[in-house]
């Protein structure tokens, strides 16, 4: 594993995020006030992350209730800790500066949606995407396009209105949408990477890249297979 990044020098970063400068006299003060701060920044992003989900589980719902059949398995959201948004503004050399973090870093809330077939990804997408409240900042469609180490997923980073007591923010969030095979090969992949702390034999990568070519045979069988059942259905 990794060593872990020392406590000081996140702190530094988190003094940073704050507008004027720490007292050392009255450090304690001064921390609360941070720590107050980044709840109010984290709850920006958590309601962004709800009003989206709400999105995906009313389609979800609807699709159960009036249809036979429902394009969303599976809905998992996450908020980046405040350790991993540290390390993120290191990597990508953002400044500790919380208008630099809104512009620089959006995937501080993610949703992960898992779908049964491709079709359905694209299909989950557009019905969200056509949602007046939101707008699309920006798609990578490594499913079209899977990344060199085997990595398939459709990324979308919407922007969604949230209105809180005093004013309303538009609040990023990103969404991967993903079949059930792309996201069993993910959460392998990932485990892997983690145990190896991103230095994975040869070998290994090389079966990644394997098991990701399997998962997309998988995928279009179980869609030719779905085009077969709906031609018999119609006959």
């Amino acid at each position: 594993m990794s060593e872990p990044v020392s406590d000081a020098p996140r702190i530094d970063l988190l003094r940073g995020l704050i507008e004027g400068t720490t007292d050392p006299a009255d450090a304690e003060r001064s921390l609360r006030e941070i720590q107050t701060q980044l709840n109010a920044f984290r709850l920006e992003y958590s309601c962004g992350m709800e009003e989206v989900a709400t999105k995906i589980n009313i389609l979800r719902q609807e699709f159960e209730q009036t249809q036979d059949y429902g394009p969303i398995e599976h809905v998992k959201t996450r908020l980046k800790s405040m350790d991993s948004l540290v390390d993120k503004m290191r990597r990508i050399d953002c400044p500790p500066d919380l208008a630099a973090v809104r512009e620089r870093i959006r995937d501080i809330a993610g949703i992960r949606v898992t779908c049964a077939f491709v079709e359905d990804t694209y299909r989950v997408a557009e019905m969200l995407t056509r949602q007046p409240d939101l707008t699309l900042l920006e798609t990578k469609d490594y499913i079209a396009t899977p990344k060199a180490n085997g990595y398939q997923s459709l990324h979308l980073i919407v922007e969604v209105p949230v209105f809180l007591s005093d004013r309303s923010i538009n609040v990023p969030v990103e969404l991967q949408i993903r079949t059930i095979a792309m996201d069993f090969w993910a959460s392998v992949e990932h485990r892997i990477y983690y145990k190896y702390a991103g230095a994975v034999p040869d070998d290994l990568q090389q079966a990644l890249l394997s098991v990701a070519s399997t998962a997309s045979d998988l995928d279009r069988q179980m869609g030719r297979l779905r085009d077969e059942i709906r031609s018999l259905a119609t006959d």
